[in-house]
């Protein structure tokens, strides 16, 4: 990494030094704030936290939430390319952006028009890299961060590194390209997840609707989203292979503490038929039957009954805990089948009367919608069978899509630590 010849104080608490020729100023030198009133026909432009101002007019999902506010556009500030917008609300969180389009923002917005020579690109990398965003954090006001407001007062006496202008174009060419590679290197990445997660989806639907051995004669399920099964299968009842079925207590939310026994809510429950045992609530549990009713035991089926994730399935392992489950989950104890066998079938995405819950076609599941759950069951041996083979290819599914989310990360660590480079003067971009 090459670096600039000579070096100088910042006189900033978040960076030691700078290249000597750049000059530190406050944004009162730079900018201005334009207060001008919008008018019709120009786009209602948005800031993002991860794409900045956008360049065309809000998606119909964003117009719905702004609906009655958008019938005067007079009511909102006009835009030109060149400014800087920021929404006060979120400035604290990185919405800042340079402005590449003649628009609106929203009210809610503060818009920094340029008094000096500045490419708006440059400042926007700056502003947006973890010490610009924490800068903005402190100089915000309010006393929660969802209160906090970044107001031009404040804003315009924050300090922001200037590099001569050339040099700012020369960072922004370096930049745009160096972030184009690397998103490109992350979208593939994320197109990798997508295939395996896909590839999980249908090894474990196979196994669960048709089992591991082909050349089986096959009969209709009796389900309408499940067309044949292998014939020596039967259709039950989840109820009927169930000792137990329940739900948790309501209530327990005001005995919880940092000591306890563990309370299992929704999202303790992971995509893997595991429970994050790690990040679960503590609870004080009140003496009585519903605690004896509602703690878990090894093998026991969780099933989220409520919520955005409901028909999430999971198999208690609690390694020697002491743990419960709060209303929004129901436990089921079997009595006459494989625990993971039933979990898979119940959480098969395509072939599960709980994977259509979770997507919307019921509002969440009562304990009669449980216990009646239809499920397609193969002997006992079988099922043993098709559990030890999902274990095995799941887990190397899961480690594969461990390692690509991984590299997700690193590269997105690496696309912050090349900003953050080029934007403070640490390297030289020719």
């Amino acid at each position: 990494m090459l670096r600039y010849e000579q070096y100088k104080p910042s006189g900033l608490d978040w960076l030691a030094d700078v290249p000597s020729h750049w000059q530190v100023v406050a944004n009162r030198a730079l900018f201005k704030e334009r207060q001008e009133a919008g008018e019709d026909g120009l786009p209602v432009l948005s800031v993002s936290l991860h794409t900045g101002v956008s360049d065309d007019e809000q998606n119909e999902e964003e117009n719905a939430r702004t609906r009655t506010r958008m019938a005067d556009r007079t009511s909102y500030k006009r835009v030109r390319p060149g400014d800087v917008a920021y929404n006060m609300m979120r400035a604290w969180q990185g919405a800042i952006g340079a402005v590449r389009t003649d628009g609106l923002v929203s009210p809610a917005y503060v818009v920094a028009a340029p008094t000096a020579a500045l490419n708006p690109a440059y400042f926007e990398y700056l502003y947006r890299t973890d010490w610009l965003i924490g800068e903005m954090n402190r100089a915000s006001k309010g006393i929660t961060d969802f209160r906090k407001r970044l107001y031009w007062q404040e804003f315009k006496q924050l300090s922001t590194l200037l590099p001569p202008c050339d040099e700012q174009d020369s960072i922004v060419a370096f930049l745009d390209q160096k972030t184009a590679e690397i998103d490109s290197a992350i979208a593939k990445k994320a197109q990798l997840i997508e295939l395996l997660e896909e590839s999980k989806r249908c090894l474990v639907y196979d196994a669960v609707t048709r089992g591991l051995h082909g050349a089986v004669p096959l009969k209709k399920s009796g389900l309408s989203w499940l067309s044949n099964v292998p014939e020596h299968w039967e259709l039950k009842r989840l109820k009927s292979v169930a000792s137990f079925i329940t739900s948790g207590p309501r209530g327990w939310s005001d005995r919880l503490s940092d000591d306890g026994a563990v309370f299992l809510q929704s999202g303790n429950l992971n995509n893997s038929l595991g429970i994050e045992l790690d990040s679960a609530h503590r609870v004080v549990v009140p003496r009585g039957a519903e605690a004896k009713r509602t703690r878990l035991q090894d093998g026991d089926v969780l099933v989220c009954i409520t919520g955005a994730n409901t028909g999430r399935v999971a198999v208690a392992s609690l390694g020697g805990q002491e743990a419960y489950i709060n209303q929004h989950l129901s436990l089921i104890r079997l009595a006459d089948a494989n625990p993971r066998f039933v979990a898979y079938s119940l959480a098969a995405q395509g072939g599960s009367y709980f994977y259509l819950c979770q997507y919307g076609l019921k509002e969440g599941l009562s304990l009669f919608d449980v216990a009646n759950a239809p499920i397609i069951i193969p002997p006992l041996d079988e099922q043993n069978e098709i559990v030890a083979f999902l274990d095995q290819s799941v887990a190397k599914v899961d480690a594969a899509l461990a390692a690509a989310a991984s590299q997700c990360g690193q590269l997105e660590e690496l696309k912050k630590a090349v900003i953050a480079s080029a934007v403070t003067g640490r390297s030289v971009r020719r």
